[in-house]
């Protein structure tokens, strides 16, 4: 798929001698693992281009897979000038983790989201794809005579192949992503070491599930969802980061098909919100509240309690209405 595309890629990577990698803000790991495993096969293959991971932001709990460059203030311009920038994983200008990236002389954009406003000099965007990893695992595979890989890479890979399709449960999930995830298992992963670091929690996780589990609410027509102040996040020592993710653990309810959690920022005087589904889409949901996503995963912002409210009632209608058309599904 895209093998045209695919090519222009590889043709633009063998031009340039310095290389920039980027990915989104607030990164979860579809994003660190495609950028850092892409670098990865890129400093295996050419050892003699100078290859860097450059973003403004990282994600604690992802540290196990390594750190990302870092560049002094005087070695910005010189860096930037004349290379060639890999975004990966990020749908929109705005949410490109790279303050710099306007620097680089060409930019390509490697990307599984709906391309709502495109950008870059070449854009791969394959939206049904489970994740950005998935398709850098694709290129990997496509042009497995030319490029070479590292156990580290093909870890951070399956790693993001992992968290963003839900351990392979999601939709989008297809024979290919499990084709594609067997050629990096292929490369002898610790997969035992990783699940362990992805999938183990701390006690005090224990404790924040229990606050989670206690404080769910459900609409009438079944959607779950939860609000995170800034004393809950405060007294579990949360990251807004790590305080979103609350929203994978309400979609065990039988009959609850759309959830949603609700996260305080007070920095920014806002409330980020995490945006889940089964069946249904909450894609335009999230655009119509400053936001979006994929059909069933996205994330939107609102401004107050009441619109935070706005947006449950939405919700709640969207859901009644899928249910009275095509009735209780689990």
């Amino acid at each position: 798929m895209n093998e045209e595309i695919k090519k222009q890629i590889l043709e633009k990577i063998e031009s340039y001698q310095k290389i920039i990698v980027s990915r989104h803000i607030r990164p979860d790991g579809d994003a660190v693992g495609s950028t850092k495993g892409f670098a990865g096969i890129l400093r295996a293959t050419y050892p003699e281009k100078k290859v860097y991971v450059l973003n403004d932001d990282y994600a604690d709990h992802l540290k196990f897979l390594g750190g990302e460059d870092k560049l002094k203030d005087d070695e910005i311009d010189d860096v930037y000038n004349g290379a060639l920038l890999v975004v990966i994983d990020t749908g929109t200008e705005d949410r490109i983790s790279n303050s710099n990236y306007k620097k680089a002389k060409e930019i390509i954009k490697i990307d599984h989201h709906i391309d709502d406003k495109p950008y870059g000099d070449i854009s791969w965007v394959e939206d049904f794809r489970s994740s950005a990893c998935e398709m850098i695992a694709d290129f990997y595979v496509t042009f497995k005579d030319k490029l070479k890989i590292t156990k580290e890479a093909a870890t951070c890979i399956y790693c993001g192949m992992v968290t963003d399709s839900g351990r392979f449960r999601y939709e989008g999930v297809t024979g290919e992503t499990m084709r594609l995830a067997g050629a990096l298992l292929d490369l002898d992963i610790d997969t035992q070491t990783l699940f362990a670091h992805l999938y183990t929690d701390e006690f005090e996780t224990l404790k924040l599930k229990s606050y989670v589990y206690d404080h769910i609410t459900i609409t009438p027509n079944g959607v779950a969802y939860i609000y995170m102040d800034e004393k809950v996040q405060e007294k579990y020592n949360l990251t807004l980061e790590a305080a979103s993710e609350v929203v994978s653990e309400l979609k065990v309810i039988r009959g609850s098909l759309i959830w949603l959690a609700f996260i305080d920022n007070k920095e920014k005087n806002e409330i980020r919100v995490r945006l889940r589904s089964r069946f249904l889409g909450v894609k335009d949901l999230a655009n119509k509240y400053h936001g979006g996503g994929h059909f069933t995963s996205a994330g939107a912002t609102v401004y107050s309690r009441e619109e935070m409210q706005a947006l449950i009632e939405d919700a709640d209608k969207i859901l009644g209405e899928f249910k009275a058309k095509y009735g209780e599904r689990l």
